[in-house]
C-alpha cells in the first residue's frame, strides 16, 4: 500500500520559518521524483519544488527561489521542504508527489500523492 505522510504544516509568523517532512512507504523511494506542490484557496495547484531520484537535480517556482530548499534522505524514504522567509502568500495547503519518470519531466508512468498539509503564515 502506497502512502505519502505529509507533516510539519502550522501557524507561522511573515518572516518564520518552517521544515515540511513526507515519509514514503510502499514504492521504491529511491527510483522516483518526489515535488511539493500547494494550493492556495481559490487558486489551482502549482508547484514549489521538485528533486529527482538520486537528488542531484532539483527545480523551484521563481516565487519561492532564494526562499525553500527541498532535500531527500533516501535511505529514510523521506523528502523535505525547508521554507525560510515566509509569506503570507505562501500560505497554502502543501502536497508531497511522487512521479516515476521513464523521460525526465517528460513522461511518467506512476504518480502518488499525499494527503497534504496546512501552512499558514500570518501575524
Amino acid at each position: 500500500q502506497v502512502q505519502l505522510v505529509e507533516s510539519g504544516g502550522g501557524l507561522v509568523q511573515p518572516g518564520g520559518s518552517l521544515r515540511l517532512s513526507c515519509a514514503a512507504s510502499g514504492f521504491t523511494f529511491s527510483t522516483y521524483a518526489m515535488s511539493w506542490y500547494r494550493q492556495a484557496p481559490g487558486k489551482e495547484r502549482e508547484l514549489v519544488a521538485r528533486i529527482s531520484a538520486a537528488g542531484g537535480i532539483s527545480n523551484y517556482a521563481e516565487s519561492v527561489k532564494g526562499r525553500f530548499t527541498i532535500s531527500r534522505d533516501n535511505a529514510k524514504n523521506t523528502v523535505y521542504l525547508q521554507m525560510n522567509s515566509l509569506k503570507s502568500e505562501d500560505t497554502a495547503v502543501y502536497y508531497c508527489n511522487a512521479r516515476y519518470y521513464t523521460v525526465w519531466l517528460v513522461k511518467f508512468t506512476n504518480e502518488y500523492w499525499g494527503q497534504g498539509t496546512q501552512v499558514t503564515v500570518s501575524s
